[in-house]
């Protein structure tokens, strides 16, 4: 790993031995299904992003707590919720997970939420349940192949879905090996934070039919959405483009409509 991601994972260490001394404990709800969500028949369904600021970008849009943003995104259409749980380097946290639930809950809105953490052990699953989540990230970059196993393992038992990253062909194979369904293809390396779009495309196409395959990073205009489209991603993920905006729900719109396949 670079230094730059070596430090995440530093502190996702550290971070870990705290919440299993902190952990308050919520209400735990029966999780909402992914894979109906993602698979959109003639259409890509686009995941919206809540993230408060990145290494790359540096501070967003801070105008729409997570909820109030989570409401917007719904409205205009995502078929999915992604909200940022890291703190040090994200500005983000479990309890924007929970933000987010309450207000698609409290608006009968029923989309999915993915926790997006560098997740490395089975507390950050349990916290991520606790606060409303349907769903888990886990970067295969960052996991040896037992923890990557065991941490699937760990989702399903909660009816959780794991949502596994990959950046590699290599990296593919170890996802589907641990028996993966929802495969994302990160077009950043998160060791160079580089984009290569071409790349992701070409590991894109290797997921089988039977999984859900899932573009992530790099999409920004109406016409990279189009372009998406027209690859075997049965979805998207959109975030730095949504959150320079304060009010994120005409461009997501506009991307919309131009998901067609």
């Amino acid at each position: 790993m670079s230094d730059h991601l070596e430090r995440i994972v530093a502190s996702k260490r550290a971070e870990i031995e705290l919440l299993r001394k902190t952990r308050r404990g919520r209400v735990v709800r029966e999780p909402l299904r992914v894979e109906p969500a993602l698979r959109r028949p003639g259409s890509l369904a686009l995941i919206a992003e809540i993230k408060h600021r990145s290494p790359s970008a540096g501070a967003l849009s801070q105008a729409l707590n997570a909820g109030e943003r989570a409401v917007a995104y719904a409205h205009a259409g995502a078929a999915m919720v992604s909200v940022l749980c890291d703190g040090p380097f994200f500005g983000g946290s479990y309890d924007d997970v929970a933000r987010a639930r309450a207000a698609l809950d409290a608006a009968d809105l029923r989309i999915p939420i993915l926790a997006k953490e560098f997740v490395l052990d089975e507390v950050q699953v349990e916290c991520a349940l606790e606060a409303g989540a349907d769903a888990v990230l886990i970067i295969v970059r960052i996991v040896g192949e037992p923890l990557l196993v065991h941490l699937v393992a760990v989702c399903r038992s909660h009816a959780l879905e794991p949502f596994v990253e990959v950046a590699s062909q290599p990296e593919l194979v170890r996802a589907l090996d641990a028996g993966a369904r929802t495969i994302g293809v990160n077009t950043r390396d998160l060791d160079t934070l580089a984009m290569d779009a071409d790349a992701a495309r070409l590991v894109l196409e290797k997921i089988p039919a039977d999984r859900v395959a899932v573009h992530l990073s790099g999409l920004r205009t109406e016409e990279d959405i189009e372009r998406c489209a027209q690859s075997r991603a049965d979805a998207a993920l959109v975030g730095e483009a949504l959150m320079r905006l304060d009010e994120p729900s005409d461009l997501l719109r506009r991307m919309l409509a131009r998901a067609g396949k």
